[in-house]
């Protein structure tokens, strides 16, 4: 698959929109770049964010809610998540759907 060259630019850009106290997927911001199978390459470019948290790619997770991985560890990613009044548990999100941010995409 190729990605255009400024793929990490246009991901990071979508990062900065998700809210405090709201997590969204990897694979929401594929399908809000239009490319619903570039999940890992999302992945792959908040992996690269240079301005973590300030660009917060700690709020990306996996879309069964899972907390993924993160550059800093997934112990701080989950901390500055919890920091944000978001509830973990077994590296999980709680409450998951309620947290979700979509990028205006109606979800079903």
């Amino acid at each position: 698959m190729s990605l255009p060259e400024d793929f990490n630019e246009r991901v990071w850009g979508l990062l900065k929109k998700i809210p405090c106290g709201k997590v969204t997927a990897y694979k929401e911001i594929a399908i809000a770049l239009g490319n619903p199978r570039s999940a890992r390459a999302v992945g792959n470019a908040c992996n690269s964010n240079p301005d973590a948290p300030k660009v917060p790619c700690h709020r990306v997770v996996k879309s069964n809610g899972l907390l993924g991985g993160y550059s800093k560890g997934i112990s701080r990613k989950a901390g500055l998540l919890k920091s944000e009044g978001i509830e973990i548990k077994n590296n999980r999100i709680k409450n998951f759907g309620k947290v979700l941010f979509s990028y205006g995409r109606k979800k079903g």
